[in-house]
């Protein structure tokens, strides 16, 4: 709470050292008065779709999105996209989507990817690359808890989403 001229009459502080600590402190204060915003922890494959559904259906092209999850499954950051495809593909390769979970020590990671077309029901390939994807997490300690395949409300369709896990499709264990 010292002022900063009283600083700078400390010995071996000087004026601009007494600026650069003052400016510490109050940065330190303002951290511990900051209210952190409500953890979003992802319980299953309807809350990755309602995350995502606003900014998929709007998408004319197959993207893909990795979302991070810490020990609790709370979601680190909001998802961002990973890669974004043709009309009916989306490339992706384990580095892309593992790149920033490790790089934020993520415990556990859930994909995610829309379908253009309006119908989730997820390919052979998004099938085989989820396998390659969950056994790449395994490689690296990182657990692949889903992978949700995100079309459009359709009244032949019961949900607008699919779910690798909740289906049986791939074994995530």
């Amino acid at each position: 709470s010292a002022p900063i001229d009283e600083l700078a009459r400390v010995r071996g502080i000087g004026k601009v050292k007494a600026q650069v600590l003052a400016a510490s402190l109050a940065i330190g204060r303002r951290m511990t008065q900051e209210v952190l915003p409500k953890q979003i922890r992802v319980k299953g494959a309807a809350e990755v779709a309602d995350l995502l559904r606003d900014e998929a259906k709007m998408l004319d092209r197959e993207c893909f999105w990795v979302l991070l999850l810490d020990g609790r499954n709370n979601l680190k950051k909001m998802p961002t996209i990973i890669t974004s495809g043709l009309l009916d593909a989306s490339l992706v390769h384990p580095r892309e989507v593992f790149r920033d979970a490790i790089r934020s020590a993520t415990a556990a990671v859930i994909l995610a990817h829309n379908h253009p077309s309006g119908d989730p029901s997820p390919s052979a390939e998004d099938v085989r690359i989820t396998r390659q994807l969950v056994q790449a997490g395994r490689t690296i300690d990182i657990k692949v808890l889903d992978h949700v395949v995100i079309g459009k409300a359709m009244a032949s369709l019961e949900k607008d989403y699919f779910s690798m896990r909740e289906s049986g499709v791939v074994d995530f264990s």
